[in-house]
């Protein structure tokens, strides 16, 4: 039965979609009545082409039950994220998710598309509360086969793919016209995908089916108590962290047509909402994470102007007068050029100092994960255990024997 209300998770939903950010999709069965588009978060180009790439999408529960484990998976997203960056090479990390519940709810399912820009992704997510729910099975197939079918998975063959299946109920079998896992698993395989279960729970029906499926889907199961048992501790370097990232995003001039500069004002909308409404764990998290080789791609993105030119990628007098940032279109060129040198060098200070702050806190957590008898029950490793082991058969190697907290 499903009943609590939902505080913790690996990622957070709401009923409706924000005004900033994309539509919501609501999938029904196979073909459902009404269907709009799966939430396209603006496309975040990499840095680097050549970067390994790793797709990671969340099928989460939403019901009333999971509000624990959500609640959790919303404060752990960038840990999460610094986790996967720690490989070597430095990957390019998309993130995406499938939020389900059943039938008779209020959705069956929604859809967030893969993106680099993890602060939009987490901005959606932050409006999204668990509910619904109280009958046992899930439409867990509907979920798999949008997580397989809705996603704008990488096309590289070497990339790792990966679907973390999330929930405490197992899946209605007895709806005529859903597509049963096991084919569903079928495709994920034939693309490269992998399917990992963890679930929240004891509830042994539920456990024999996500044995079965993360069997299918040649991952791992694991299973954790109803709220993830995630790691999380404050540091005496979260405040300070916090305050720093959100100067780092004040170094950001974008530039382009109107409509590349409406794209990135919604960028800067959902980094403005998280600073405003995050706790200041999560925003220490980000700072972490954007300090991070993979981490550049959700800072700045496309069209950010002080790196671009900085590096030397673009020169600032090929850039016509309207494409420049509003902030800086009345100004002489040697004014222009003052205020990028400016913000490039600030921004420089601002990440070193990031960087080191950041390395205290990591030796900070250990040694306070250690003091209290680790964490290997955790949703951070178990999460990790599978990460690890897969993303090295595409080469990408993780040294470290615990996950970024």
């Amino acid at each position: 039965m499903k009943s609590k209300i939902i505080a913790a998770a690996l990622f957070a939903f709401t009923a409706g979609g924000i005004v900033f950010y994309p539509a919501i999709k609501n999938v029904g069965a196979v073909a459902p009545p009404t269907v709009d588009p799966v939430i396209k978060v603006p496309a975040v180009n990499p840095v680097t082409q050549e970067r390994p790439k790793i797709d990671v999408v969340f099928a989460l529960d939403t019901t009333g039950s999971m509000g624990g484990l959500i609640q959790a998976a919303k404060e752990k997203i960038w840990s999460i994220a610094t986790t996967m960056a720690q490989a070597k090479p430095a990957p390019e990390i998309r993130m995406g998710l499938v939020a389900y519940r059943d039938r008779g709810d209020e959705y069956i399912t929604r859809v967030i598309d893969l993106s680099a820009d993890l602060d939009s992704i987490y901005a959606t997510l932050m409006d999204f509360r668990a509910n619904g729910g109280g009958d046992g099975p899930e439409s867990v197939n509907q979920a798999l086969h949008d997580a397989v079918h809705q996603i704008s998975w990488s096309q590289e063959k070497d990339a790792y793919k990966v679907v973390f299946l999330v929930g405490d109920a197992p899946p209605h079998m007895d709806y005529q016209d859903d597509v049963k896992f096991p084919q569903t698993l079928k495709a994920a395989q034939s693309r490269g995908i992998v399917v990992n279960t963890i679930q929240a729970g004891n509830n042994g029906s539920t456990r024999d089916v996500w044995m079965k499926i993360a069997q299918a889907g040649y991952g791992q199961y694991a299973q954790v108590s109803q709220s993830g048992n995630a790691v999380a501790i404050r540091t005496p370097f979260d405040d300070k962290l916090a305050t720093l990232s959100k100067k780092l995003d004040d170094t950001r001039l974008y530039y382009g047509s109107k409509e590349v500069q409406e794209q990135k004002r919604k960028k800067l909308e959902a980094a403005s909402k998280l600073h405003e409404s995050a706790s200041v764990e999560s925003r220490a998290r980000r700072a972490t994470f954007n300090a991070s080789k993979s981490g550049k791609s959700n800072l700045l993105g496309e069209s950010e102007l002080v790196d671009d030119v900085a590096s030397g990628r673009v020169e600032l007098d090929s850039i016509a007068t309207e494409h420049l940032p509003a902030a800086i279109q009345a100004m002489a060129p040697e004014e222009q050029r003052a205020v990028i040198t400016e913000k490039a060098q600030e921004r420089q200070a601002l990440q070193q100092e990031i960087e080191t702050l950041a390395a205290q806190r990591s030796d900070f957590l250990k040694k306070k994960v250690e003091e209290s008898g680790g964490a290997s029950t955790s949703l951070d490793h178990k999460m990790y255990r599978a990460i690890r082991e897969q993303a090295g058969r595409i080469g990408l190697s993780y040294d470290s024997e615990a996950p970024a907290y």
